[in-house]
Order: structure tokens, then sequence, then C-alpha cells
């Protein structure tokens, strides 16, 4: 936030500035469907960023971190253990964050963004021990992963974290195939870019319905999905193109000057 002087306005759309404003309406309009997606459900923005959580809860989660971390020293290929660090982590980190008052936006502290991103570290020491990751952790580490790309400071990197995310997501789906984890992995892959594996969750996620309304209802849905995701890779690419020409500047991520975040998950 710019002091004392004039913030520059997220929509000011002069000049190359006008496709990163595109980015953000493709990323709202990902929001809003999926926060009305909840017949189905794959993700509901609110299990994703706790904003009734103080900063005293994210100081016990870390205090309980920092003794995992402890007993790792001794077992540091424990997988019990790392599942363990990587939820308090994501619990640290999903507890640290604002919301604007004027957008109702909420938005990773720095701190916040830290603890996630330890949590991807002690993520990716978890699969070397363990091959068949718990489907619990391997969801909460997709959202955490998505979270990451909302709050990163550019395009180029929010489009790493929604990769990552979808792995995690693929991880959760494979040890518990549900409707919700099978949606789920359909949206982060197709907004990963990955439209092949995408299509083949969705199908998936239509075999697990419990009726036939409901598999309508998740077609119709994952439908529409790829329809924005399309859309959202028409503009990533036109930004990679933007960052070449003008330098990492002219791209930055739109959810931070949002002025606060929005999260996904499942």
């Amino acid at each position: 936030m710019a002091q004392g002087g004039e913030r520059r306005m997220l929509f000011d759309i002069r000049g190359r500035r006008k496709h990163v404003v595109r980015v953000v309406y493709a990323i709202l309009a990902l929001l809003m469907g999926a926060s009305l997606f909840l017949v189905v459900g794959p993700f509901n923005i609110a299990n994703v960023i706790n904003t009734g959580n103080s900063i005293s809860a994210s100081e016990v989660s870390q205090e309980q971190a920092e003794k995992i971390e402890a007993k790792l020293r001794r077992e540091p290929e424990n997988p019990e253990l790392l599942a363990a660090l990587t939820r308090k982590r994501i619990a640290a980190g999903n507890s640290l964050t604002e919301a604007n008052s004027a957008t109702g936006f909420v938005s990773l502290l720095p701190e916040g963004r830290l603890e996630l991103e330890r949590a991807g570290v002690a993520w990716k020491r978890y699969l070397k021990e363990e091959s068949s990751p718990t489907p619990s952790v391997a969801s909460q580490m997709a959202r955490a992963y998505f979270s990451l790309a909302e709050n990163a400071p550019t395009l180029t990197e929010a489009g790493v974290q929604v990769k990552r995310a979808a792995e995690a997501q693929a991880q959760a789906a494979k040890g518990q195939p549900t409707l919700n984890a099978l949606t789920t992995l359909a949206i982060y892959q197709y907004y990963a870019g990955d439209f092949a594996a995408g299509d083949k969750a969705a199908k998936q996620a239509e075999a697990t319905a419990s009726s036939k309304a409901q598999a309508k209802e998740a077609k119709k849905k994952m439908t529409e999905f790829r329809v924005r995701a399309k859309g959202f890779a028409k503009q990533l690419k036109e930004s990679a193109k933007a960052e070449k020409e003008q330098g990492k500047e002219a791209l930055k991520n739109p959810f931070g000057e949002l002025g606060g975040g929005t999260s996904l998950g499942q």
C-alpha cells in the first residue's frame, strides 16, 4: 500500500496493464463459480482460510510444529511426524491472514505465506518417505498451494503453485476418489492447463455421483470450469509474453493488488 501518496488503482487499464485486469476477472469468475458449486461441493472458501483464527492460534500451531521438528531431528524419516508437521504448518499459515474491510477478500500475511511454504517443504519430505500419502493431508496441501498461488508476487509463480496444487490433489483423489475430491482435482488440473487430465478426472467424478441428477450437475459445472480455464490459460499466455517484454514489474500478481486475497480449496 502506498504511503502518503496516490495508490495505483487495480483497474487502471492503461497500456499493457489491461491484460492483468483480464486475469483478475478470470480468477474472480472461477471464485464465484466455485462458491456456488456447493451442491457437488469441490471446495468451500471458508474451509481454506479460517479468518476466525487469531494470531494466538497460529502461535500454538507454530509451537507444535517446532516440537515435531525436534522429534524429526531424531527420526528424520518418520512419515507420521512429517505428515503432522505438514498439517501444523498449514494450520499456522491459514491463521495468519487479513481481510480487506472494503472488498471482503482475505489474503495471507507475509508470515502466513512463509508458514505455507514451510508446509510445502515438509510435504516434499513426507512424499519421499510415504508413497501413498494420507488423502486428508494431500487435500490440505493442495488447498495450501492454491492459496500460495493466489498470494504469489508474480503470475509466473502463481502458475507454478497451481500446478503443485493439482499434483497434491491428485494424491488426495487417488487415495479417496470421492465426488468432491475428483471435481476439485478436475478444476485444479484445468487451471493448471492440463485439460486432458482434467477431463479424465471430471468423467471419474460423474461416475461416482449418487444419482443421475447429481452426475448431470457435475458434468454441467465441470464444463463451465473448463471454459473458464481455457480463458484463463489464454490470459496467462499473454501475461507470459508481456513479462518477457516488460519484465516482472509489469506483471505483479493481481491478488496482492486487490488488497486481500481469495482462496479456493476443497
